[in-house]
C-alpha cells in the first residue's frame, strides 16, 4: 500500500525554513522529520517543569505537524513566562504575522532592520535556533559517554562535557551501582554560548574558548558578582598543565549565567567563557561539586559505549600498576623510568629536582605497600595523547602509617604517550 504524502500549509514550511530547521528547497521532503523531535528526551530544568528550550522545541513540533493555532498559543505562553527569551519572542511574532500574510524571512523584518546591527541580530537568532534543534535531532547514543571519560572515581559524583560544534553542555551523574561499580548517566543537557571568535584559546584576550580537560575550582555566588554573570559562576582551571607546557596564556574562564535582560546569548558571543541561561546554570550549580568536577571542552565530542573503552582503560591501568609497584619496592631508578625527560613537577620542579622529592618519599615510605584509591582516568587526544589521572595514595590495609606519612593524599598526574610508552610529564598533590 502506497503511503500518503506528508503535506503542510506553506506558511508552516516557510516558518520552519526561516528558523533554520532546514533549507527551504528541502522543506517538503524533510518536514516530517520535525515531528520526530517530540521523541527526543526533553529534560526538565527544575523539578518536573519543562525547560524553556523544551517548550520552544514543542512549538516547532506543532508547526511541523501543521497545528499552527496550538503552536501560536504555546508561543504566547512561553513569551509571557520568559519575556527576555528573544528567540521565543521572535517565534511568537512570526506566528502572529503568519495569520495575516506570508512570511518572507526570519522575524519578517522590514528592510531597515535587515542591514547592519538588525541583520546581525537576526542572523544570531537564526544560528541559535539552528544549533538548538540540531543538538536535539542528533542525540548521543543511549548509554554512551564521551570518549574522554575512561573512568570516574566513585567519589566524583558528576561530570560535564561541552561540544562546541553543537553549542551544547552535557551533564552526567556518576552512579554507584551494587555489584557493578560506577556508571555514568546523562541527566541533562543545555544550550551554551562559547567564544565570539570560536574555540582553541591560545593567548590572553583572544575571545576564544579553550579545549581540553579541566576541573571546577570553586563556586562564585551571584551576590558577589555583577549582574552580567547572572545566577553565578563556576571557574575552571584554565590554563591547565598541558596548556602551560604549550605556552598558552589567559585566565578567568568560567561557566556562568546571563544578565537579567537576556535569556541566552548567541552561540558565538563570549570572551572565552561558557555561558548558560540562568535556569540551566542554577540547576548545574545546585547539582555539581564546586571543586574537582571534571569539565571536558571539545570541538566535537565523540561518543562510545563504556565497554568499548575498557581495552584502553585496562591497558593504561597496567602501566599505572607498574609505577605503583616500583614505588612500593623503593627502587628509585625503576621509578624514574616512568618520568619523561621534560617532566615538570609541583611548583615547576625539573626532573632532576623532582628526583630529590622522590628520594625523600621512598626513604620515608620504606617497606610500606602503596594503594591507589578513587582512581579517575580522563584522556585528551589532539596532537598529543594525554592521560590525566587523579587518585588517593594510601597505605595498603594492615600497613602501619609512619609518623609524617599522609594517609589518603590526593595526587594528580599527567601522562603523555611517547612512542609506545606512557611517560609522566607532571605530578603534584592537590589541596
Amino acid at each position: 500500500m502506497k503511503r500518503a504524502a506528508f503535506s503542510l500549509p506553506s506558511v508552516a514550511l516557510t516558518l520552519l525554513a526561516v528558523h533554520g530547521l532546514f533549507a527551504p528547497q528541502h522543506a517538503r521532503a524533510q518536514a516530517q522529520a520535525v515531528a520526530s523531535i517530540a521523541s527526543a528526551p526533553m529534560l526538565a530544568s527544575a523539578g518536573s517543569r519543562l525547560s524553556p528550550e523544551a517548550r520552544l522545541v514543542e512549538i516547532y513540533r506543532l508547526v511541523g505537524i501543521g497545528q499552527l493555532g496550538e503552536a501560536r498559543e504555546a508561543a504566547r505562553r512561553l513569551a509571557q513566562d520568559h519575556p527576555n527569551f528573544q528567540l521565543a519572542q521572535l517565534v511568537y511574532g512570526d506566528l502572529l504575522l503568519a495569520q495575516a500574510h506570508a512570511l518572507n524571512g526570519l522575524g519578517n523584518a522590514p528592510a531597515l532592520l535587515t542591514t547592519g546591527a538588525g541583520a546581525q541580530a537576526l542572523a544570531e537568532l537564526r544560528h541559535e535556533s539552528e544549533v538548538r534543534l540540531a543538538a536535539l535531532r542528533e542525540r548521543p547514543p543511549a548509554g554512551a559517554v564521551p570518549t574522554q571519560f575512561l573512568t570516574l572515581a566513585p567519589n566524583v559524583r558528576h561530570a560535564i562535557a561541552i561540544d562546541a560544534s553543537r553549542a551544547r553542555l552535557y551533564l552526567f551523574e556518576n552512579q554507584a551501582l551494587p555489584n557493578e561499580g560506577a556508571r555514568m548517566r546523562l541527566i541533562a543537557d543545555y544550550y551554551v554560548s562559547v567564544g565570539k571568535y570560536g574555540i582553541e584559546k591560545t593567548v590572553e584576550g583572544d575571545a576564544r574558548t579553550p579545549l581540553g580537560v579541566y576541573f571546577t575550582l570553586h563556586r562564585l555566588d551571584k551576590r558577589a558578582l555583577p549582574n552580567f554573570y547572572g545566577a553565578g559562576a563556576l571557574p575552571i582551571n584554565y590554563p591547565n598543565i598541558l596548556d602551560r607546557r604549550r605556552g598558552k596564556t589567559g585566565s578567568g574562564i568560567w561557566l556562568h549565567g546571563t544578565p537579567p535582560n537576556q535569556f541566552a546569548r548567541p552561540p558565538l558571543a563570549t570572551n572565552g567563557c561558557v555561558v548558560l541561561s540562568d535556569p540551566d546554570l542554577e540547576y548545574v550549580l545546585r547539582t555539581v561539586a564546586p571543586s574537582t568536577t571534571p569539565v571536558v571542552i571539545a570541538s566535537r565530542l565523540e561518543w562510545a559505549q563504556p565497554p568499548q573503552l575498557q581495552a584502553e582503560r585496562q591497558s593504561f591501568e597496567t602501566v599505572l600498576a607498574a609505577w605503583r609497584q616500583a614505588k612500593t619496592s623503593g627502587d628509585l631508578q625503576q621509578m624514574l623510568r616512568f618520568y619523561a625527560e621534560d617532566f615538570t613537577g609541583f611548583r615547576g620542579r625539573t626532573l632532576r629536582e623532582w628526583e630529590l622529592v622522590l628520594r625523600v618519599e621512598l626513604a620515608r615510605d620504606a617497606g610500606r605497600a602503596i594503594e591507589l584509591q578513587n582512581l579517575s582516568y580522563l584522556r585528551w587526544t589532539d596532537e598529543d595523547d594525554t592521560m590525566i589521572v587523579t587518585f588517593e595514595e594510601a597505605s595498603a590495609p594492615g600497613q602501619d602509617t609512619r609518623p609524617g606519612v599522609t594517609k589518603g593524599q590526593v595526587k594528580r598526574q599527567y601522562w603523555n604517550r611517547q612512542g609506545q610508552e606512557w611517560k609522566i610529564i607532571f605530578e603534584g598533590t592537590l589541596g
